[in-house]
């Protein structure tokens, strides 16, 4: 078997979103039973200077679709930063993922050494693909989930290892 950029991002990414989405269905369910108000789960953080739950989920969907557009050479699709409730946050990862399938294998593959530019406030990175996936959109997005698991669980989750990697 070859190893890909889309199979590198496919199989890192895809199975992380759906323990988060599980895991966020935890921490909806855990206010339901301790008539929590969702808001105080949701714009919880770790630290003072550090982004919320909600944010963390919007970041990682926008590493995750940078992951796979600008690897392909595509520009990405924006998502508004909108959500504010569990479902919202359900719906933005199911969009992202439906943004993901858009893209092939064949727009993927092959471009391991074409540039990627990242645009950022102050400054352009360039990189090349291969090294964009694996150096930039792919510890980036793992940073945004395990922040957001970290979250929960500092909030009483219950949440394991088995349902970050997708079990």
């Amino acid at each position: 078997m070859t190893i890909t950029l889309h199979s590198v991002a496919t199989l890192s990414i895809l199975p992380r979103f759906k323990g988060l989405k599980a895991a966020l269905d935890q921490g909806e369910a855990y206010c339901a039973e301790r008539k929590v108000d969702p808001s105080v789960l949701l714009t919880a953080r770790l630290a003072p200077d550090m982004a919320n739950l909600i944010q963390q989920v919007q970041l990682s969907s926008d590493h995750a679709k940078g992951a796979f557009y600008r690897t392909a050479g595509v520009p990405a699709p924006s998502l508004a930063d909108t959500e504010t409730t569990f479902a919202e946050l359900h719906a933005r990862i199911d969009k992202t993922i439906e943004l993901i399938h858009a893209i092939t294998p064949e727009q993927m593959n092959g471009r391991e050494d074409e540039t990627v530019e990242l645009k950022l406030r102050s400054r352009v990175l360039q990189f090349t693909a291969h090294d964009y996936l694996i150096g930039f959109a792919l510890p980036n997005f793992y940073f945004h989930v395990t922040t957001a698991y970290g979250i929960l669980r500092h909030n009483h989750q219950p949440l394991g290892k088995t349902l970050y990697m997708g079990g």
